[in-house]
């Protein structure tokens, strides 16, 4: 599942994300959403969220349900 619908990402979910310094690379970091920063059902680069770790960006897959 890619990170575009606010509907489908919880707390507890493993995803990897892309952080603002990594946009031009692309890189992704592999984490556990926190919290839920955007408040949009939808967005085309991907629903904003903070891991557990403090780190924020952008969902770019979904990689294990929780």
């Amino acid at each position: 599942m890619n990170g575009q619908v606010r509907a489908d990402i919880r707390a507890g979910l493993t995803v990897d994300i892309v952080l603002k310094q990594d946009q031009a690379t692309g890189k992704l970091t592999r984490g556990i959403v926190k919290d839920i920063l955007t408040n949009s059902p939808r967005h085309p680069h991907g629903i904003k969220v903070r891991l557990t770790d403090g780190q924020v960006g952008r969902v770019k897959n979904i990689t294990a349900p929780a």
